[in-house]
């Protein structure tokens, strides 16, 4: 399918994990609520979220975190507010080590996937 994705991958001296930045538009108006459920429910995804709560310990995805495991952290889930009149985009932020999810446990997975 035709996805357009806006992300922004800034290197920077840490030893391992990639992070970007990701801003998503969608066909119809979606809540930051509902994309935090969806980020949250998806395969391979551990949410880390909880900047701002009542009960919140500020965390947020960083690459020290991700480093040596599959999951991609996804976090700082909020409303893209370059158009103020559209509530169809969500930013977020995600780490995940570029070694294991993006290169070995990747390839293994695209190959169980042309095996079925």
């Amino acid at each position: 399918p035709e996805l357009r994705v806006n992300c922004t991958c800034v290197r920077v001296p840490v030893l391992r994990s990639h992070s970007e930045s990701i801003t998503l538009e969608f066909e119809r108006d979606i809540t930051v609520e509902e994309a935090r459920a969806a980020l949250a429910s998806a395969p391979g995804v551990k949410l880390v979220d909880d900047l701002g709560a009542e009960d919140a310990h500020d965390r947020f995805p960083m690459p020290m975190d991700t480093s040596d495991q599959d999951l991609i952290w996804v976090g700082r889930v909020r409303r893209d507010i370059s158009n103020p009149e559209a509530a169809r985009g969500i930013t977020f932020w995600c780490c995940g080590d570029q070694i294991r999810k993006g290169a070995a446990t990747n390839a293994v997975q695209i190959a169980k996937l042309l095996c079925e």
